[in-house]
């Protein structure tokens, strides 16, 4: 510990925060966090359109990622049920290890099947893997914004951003390289290993200081209060109305472009090493950049300014995938979509996923966190997996993207009014007031 401690005193100051032992957890837990997505997403549309399935069928795989968007229904046994054996390592530690099986055995079984012989059975296997991750998911970000203090949010979040694009890309990459050589089961049951991170992180650091049971009760009582208490508590906060729906809004546009990238690059004749060099590899150095620059944003001006600057740049960023479409194939206008797409998604990452960390109420972190992720993404996942295959069709590929950055100008502008209106300050929880050492919330 003293030789740790030596080596960050020698760190500049700025870069001294992210050498802390709770920033370097939410790292390892980003990592775990991003695998599941990386198979169910763009790796799974490559691997369907490579095995000859038909557009319409691929974006409805997309639909896999509504258990992400139910997952808060299940949130509140994270939060209140005690897992027999493992609980004892305490609740935190004993779900991050049930979900991280969890995942494991799912990513495995999609990895045997074949979507050529039975599409539906593979279908199933994939909801499995939504599923598991999302469960997963909710476990990781309680435990994340339990171990953070209040001033390491912006960090933490960084961080976790970091991890998930770490953990998403090198699980990409690695499906994409191995599946070329030594087909897509092998590559699949290799990328399960990407659980154990997290894992492994609540075995070292155990419980979160900052955890706090919900209050005791019994029967009905005790059912009543894990699953209303937390919904109860958020919108008895002024704006909480108003703030739920900014955080449906404002992912509509981003998310159903991201969910057909893979669609237009496979109809553009970009090969799986292209795609992996610039997609996977050159879009990951871009959001790395984008998360260094959320992070500075964060703490130079402050999370309310920022969250604003990263909405108007994921907004715009959908424009470059118009012009791709618009050009065809082409590397370097391939570098600068992917370049500029991945820097935005990178700031709004950290900034984004910060405000809605500061919105928890520490008794209710799983079931929270889980609704506010959820309801982020749901009627763009909802819209690709119903629509968007045919509305390409019907509209193609430039209209389609244009139509994207349409439709996210209502959250940015609804993002504006609760800021004039005060109501960003006024809807956050404890978890961005309170912390274990007494620090201050967000700016």
């Amino acid at each position: 510990m003293s030789r740790l401690l030596a080596w960050r005193e020698r760190l500049p100051d700025g870069l001294r925060p992210y050498a802390e032992k709770e920033p370097l957890a939410a790292l390892l837990l980003g990592i775990s966090s991003g695998f599941p997505y990386a198979m169910i997403g763009a790796t799974l549309t490559t691997r369907l359109a490579q095995d000859g399935i038909d557009k319409r069928s691929i974006t409805a795989f997309s639909l896999a990622f509504l258990v992400y968007n139910l997952k808060f229904l299940w949130a509140p046994l994270v939060d209140s049920v005690r897992l027999p054996l493992l609980g004892r390592l305490g609740q935190r530690v004993s779900w991050l290890l049930f979900a991280g099986a969890l995942v494991m055995a799912a990513v495995a079984w999609l990895a045997v099947l074949d979507p050529r012989s039975d599409l539906g059975l593979f279908a199933l296997a994939a909801v499995a893997v939504g599923a598991a991750g999302a469960t997963y998911d909710i476990v990781i970000d309680a435990y994340r914004i339990e171990t953070l203090k209040p001033r390491q949010l912006g960090i933490g979040s960084g961080m976790s951003q970091y991890g998930w694009r770490i953990g998403s890309v090198a699980a990409g990459s690695l499906a994409l390289y191995v599946a070329a050589r030594g087909g897509w089961s092998t590559a699949y049951l290799m990328c399960a290993a990407f659980a154990l991170p997290a894992m492994l992180t609540g075995l070292l650091l155990g419980e979160p200081a900052r955890h706090r049971p919900p209050p005791p009760r019994t029967g009905l009582a005790q059912a009543w209060q894990a699953v209303a208490g937390p919904l109860l508590e958020f919108f008895r906060r002024r704006g909480a109305f108003l703030v739920l729906l900014f955080v449906l809004l404002h992912k509509i546009g981003d998310t159903l472009a991201n969910l057909t990238l893979r669609l237009l690059l496979n109809d553009l004749g970009f090969s799986n090493d292209e795609i992996a060099t610039y997609d996977v590899g050159f879009g990951f150095v871009a959001m790395l950049a984008g998360i260094f620059l959320g992070g500075v944003l964060y703490a130079s001006i402050g999370m309310k300014r920022s969250v604003l600057i990263a909405l108007v740049l994921m907004a715009v960023s959908n424009l470059s995938f118009a012009w791709l479409a618009a050009v065809g194939h082409s590397n370097a206008l391939l570098a600068f979509t992917i370049g500029f797409e991945n820097l935005a998604s990178g700031i709004g990452g950290v900034v984004v996923v910060a405000y809605l960390s500061a919105l928890c109420n520490l008794a209710f972190t799983a079931t929270q966190f889980a609704l506010l992720t959820a309801a982020a993404s749901v009627v763009g996942r909802l819209l690709t997996g119903t629509t968007a295959g045919a509305l390409i069709e019907a509209m193609g590929y430039v209209q389609f993207y244009l139509l994207t950055t349409v439709v996210a100008l209502p959250g940015v502008l609804l993002y504006l009014f609760m800021l004039r209106a005060g109501l960003i300050e006024e809807s956050l929880g404890n978890a961005g007031r309170v912390g274990a050492s007494g620090d201050g919330g967000p700016g």
